[in-house]
């Protein structure tokens, strides 16, 4: 299990790279819905992402390790592989981004402009994952995993720090899960430092891997994924991530296309921020439930890359 200290110390070593994010607030909007709803606004975050916060502690840590680091590669849908290749870039490493043909260019753009090799492969996190390892294999490069690695768990959970520092008196946090990186790291912060505090997953339902698992009581593997929310198209939850999973999270919502498509809107329209589909689904959570009058509820919208050309379809789209 991971242990606290192990997020202490990624706090420290991603300072160089992570920034502290804001907290924004609506006061309109809670007054419509009840309770006071906040977003942890991870898509003002360096690279747009909250992954630069794992892939950094990573590659700090395992260049402590190794000095002589020949490479790293990774498999990702777009936001991991650029915090990679960001990262990768100002420490002088070279890097190899594994991403499925299917990429929004935003993405693939945002992970050339750091100079890292693109590769693009398959459509399925299962083919990028083989890929991946194939390509640390005949490089001898490091692989750095999306989600599945204590150093990156580590990395996400800095975000559970801001947050009861910023909303000492928080009640819920909605947290998108792909893997289960994110909110590993953040619900094993709150839970051991504010058991009290409610942490709720949320999931596309058409890529809803973990609420499969969780129901199972063992890691499940769809068949396949299909949303809007590209970030969050894993097949399986992580080995390590699941359990943490399973222990702090109180439990799991599903949102569908329209209501992310709801969600997108209403943060452009109430607090003049664009998130990416992903980032948005814990948005769409929050406005599925009446939480309680006086409720302080912070949403993580974890990112805000995407093709800024599909915006007016995602704005004007009530299908």
């Amino acid at each position: 299990m991971l242990e606290l200290q192990s997020i202490w110390e990624a706090n420290a070593n991603i300072r160089k790279f992570a920034r502290t994010t804001p907290i924004l607030y609506s006061s309109l909007l809670s007054d419509d819905l009840g309770f006071d709803l906040m977003l942890k606004a991870e898509n003002l975050q360096t690279t747009n992402s909250f992954k630069i916060r794992g892939a950094s502690n990573c590659l700090i840590k395992q260049k402590k390790e190794m000095p002589s680091l020949n490479g790293v590669v990774t498999a990702s849908s777009g936001n991991h592989g650029q915090a990679v290749a960001y990262v990768a870039n100002k420490m002088g490493v070279p890097a190899v981004i594994v991403m499925p043909e299917t990429a929004p260019k935003a993405k693939s753009r945002a992970v050339s402009r750091w100079n890292a090799q693109i590769e693009f492969c398959g459509k399925t996190s299962r083919e990028r994952l083989a890929r991946s390892k194939e390509i640390a294999q005949q490089r001898g490069y490091l692989e750095i995993p999306s989600y599945d690695h204590p150093d990156v768990i580590s990395g996400q959970g800095t975000i559970g720090k801001e947050i009861l520092e910023q909303v000492p008196d928080v009640d819920i946090i909605l947290v998108p899960i792909g893997g289960g990186g994110l909110i590993s790291g953040i619900a094993t912060l709150v839970k051991n430092l504010r058991p009290k505090t409610q942490v709720i997953g949320v999931e596309p339902a058409g890529s809803n891997s973990m609420t499969v698992s969780l129901d199972k009581e063992e890691i499940t593997q769809l068949e396949k994924t299909h949303s809007i929310a590209d970030g969050l198209l894993t097949m399986k939850p992580g080995f390590l991530t699941f359990p943490l999973v399973k222990k702090y999270v109180d439990r799991t919502m599903l949102v569908s296309e329209e209501e992310i498509l709801q969600a997108i809107r209403l943060i452009i329209e109430h607090f003049k921020t664009v998130p990416e589909p992903s980032g948005a689904v814990s948005v769409a959570a929050a406005l599925k439930e009446d939480w309680g009058k006086g409720k302080k509820v912070v949403s993580v919208v974890s990112g805000g890359n995407f093709d800024m050309d599909r915006l007016p379809g995602f704005i004007t789209n009530r299908s």
